[in-house]
C-alpha cells in the first residue's frame, strides 16, 4: 500500500483556470490522521453527544479540537495520511460509473464532427464506451480510466474525462469526492483531439 504523507494542514491548489483553491488535508477521501509520538491510528477526540427520543440512541452534537491517542495516552498533533490505493480504486469506479450512465454530477460532450454522424452511430458509440475495458499502460498511465480510444466502423475516436468542482469554473480539488466534483465525459473523433 503506497501511502503519501501530509504534515501540513492545507493543501493550496492552483488550476490553468488561474484560481488558487484551498482544501484541508483531513476533507480528501482516503485520508486517515495518525498520531505523531507513536505511529498508531487509534486518534481519539472529546465530543458531545445528546439522547435522541427519535432515534433512541446517543447522537453527535459537538466534537472538540484536541486529539489523544489510545495507545500511547497523550494528547497528540496528528499526522495526516493519505491511502493512494483507496482514493485510486474510487476514481475508478466514478469514472467507469460515469461511462456507463450512473454518476452524480456529470455532463456528456460530444463533438461536434462526431454528431454529424447521426444516432444509430452515436448510439453504438455510447456503448462502446460504456463497455470500454482494454486499459493499459499507453492509454491509461494514471490507471483511472480516464481516457480511452476506440474504432468503430474503421473510425478512431477517443473519449476523455476531465474532473470540474460543482460550479464548473475550476478544477475539483478532489476527484475522488463524488459530492464536490463534476465529470465531464468528452467523446470525440480523433482528429478533434
Amino acid at each position: 500500500m503506497r501511502l503519501k504523507l501530509f504534515r501540513a494542514a492545507t493543501l493550496r491548489k492552483e488550476n490553468n483556470m488561474g484560481l488558487q483553491q484551498n482544501i484541508e488535508i483531513e476533507n480528501l477521501v482516503g485520508a486517515y490522521p495518525m498520531c505523531g509520538k507513536c505511529g498508531q491510528t487509534q486518534i481519539v477526540r472529546d465530543a458531545w453527544a445528546y439522547w435522541s427520543l427519535l432515534t433512541r440512541s446517543w447522537t453527535l452534537k459537538t466534537v472538540f479540537d484536541g486529539f489523544s491517542c489510545d495507545n500511547c495516552g497523550g494528547e497528540v498533533t496528528p499526522i495526516w495520511k493519505v491511502d493512494k490505493t483507496f482514493r485510486l480504486k474510487r476514481i475508478v469506479r466514478l469514472n467507469d460509473a460515469l461511462r456507463r450512465g450512473q454518476d452524480k454530477h456529470n455532463t456528456v460532450v460530444i463533438t461536434a464532427g462526431l454528431q454529424q454522424f447521426g444516432e444509430a452511430y452515436l448510439a453504438s458509440v455510447c456503448q462502446a464506451v460504456a463497455g470500454f475495458d482494454q486499459f493499459c499502460e499507453a492509454n491509461d498511465p494514471h490507471q483511472e480510466h480516464d481516457f480511452g480510444a476506440i474504432t468503430i466502423d474503421g473510425t478512431k475516436l477517443f473519449w476523455k474525462i476531465d474532473y470540474f468542482n460543482l460550479e464548473m469554473n475550476a478544477h475539483s480539488l478532489d476527484k475522488a469526492n463524488e459530492d464536490i466534483t463534476h465529470r465531464v465525459l468528452t467523446i470525440m473523433l480523433a482528429s478533434e483531439y
